[in-house]
């Protein structure tokens, strides 16, 4: 199987608390990169269920990998 090129970049903004929890998760499985592990994240994330859609209005800010910049 040939492997997929990835010439896309996604850049985001994390707090201190966010990349801890991801950078937890990932040594915690072994993933080989950070990048991996957000990317098992996002392909777990897009395949649960009952994820609703996000309240009109919100800002990207109220968004967060820690329950903390959610809290409003």
């Amino acid at each position: 199987m040939k492997k997929e090129e990835r010439d896309i970049r996604l850049q985001i903004m994390l707090q201190p608390q966010e990349l801890r929890a991801i950078e937890e998760w990932r040594f915690e499985r072994r993933m080989p990169s950070r990048a991996a592990a957000v990317r098992e994240l996002l392909r777990r994330g897009l395949a649960a269920e009952g994820f609703g859609l996000a309240p009109e209005g919100k800002h990207s800010g109220a968004f967060s990998v820690t329950d903390v910049a959610g809290d409003e």
